[in-house]
């Protein structure tokens, strides 16, 4: 095996995923700020959680996080209860409302993605594209 090019090939799809990742967070998400849609997205793939697990998990502080979660209560997205193992904390999860536009922004991302791929690609270089999917999928295996 070649080191020096698989580590040049790490180095590289990091960044590309780096580069993606944020790109994909600036597609519109229906009016919500990208701290908002990030919080959204993070409940519903992650699932309940608290101020302090998101805060952290966001890299921001739980102030900050207290004050996105007041703006997701007011448009209705989550939903706030006790927590039964400690009474000073709530758990948050996403509402009916919550679960419905995390996944509209979801299917959203990936209308543009490929509407992207479509646009910036050839049909040859999409299949070239999903061969090397399939290649890099053995690594989550």
């Amino acid at each position: 095996m070649d080191e020096p090019l698989a580590a040049a090939a790490a180095r590289d799809l990091v960044e590309l995923f780096r580069r993606l990742r944020a790109r994909l967070r600036q597609v519109p998400s229906g009016g919500l700020t990208p701290s908002q849609a990030a919080v959204v997205l993070r409940l519903h793939r992650d699932g309940a959680s608290s101020t302090t697990v998101l805060a952290l998990a966001e890299g921001v502080r739980s102030q900050s996080m207290t004050a996105t979660l007041n703006a997701l209560d007011e448009l209705g997205l989550i939903a706030r209860a006790p927590d039964p193992e400690d009474g000073r904390r709530h758990v948050i999860t996403l509402s009916e409302a919550g679960r419905a536009r995390a996944l509209a922004d979801k299917q959203g991302r990936n209308a543009w993605l490929a509407h992207e791929l479509g646009r910036r690609y050839t049909e040859t270089e999409l299949a070239t594209i999903n061969e090397a999917l399939a290649l890099l999928a053995r690594l989550g295996d």
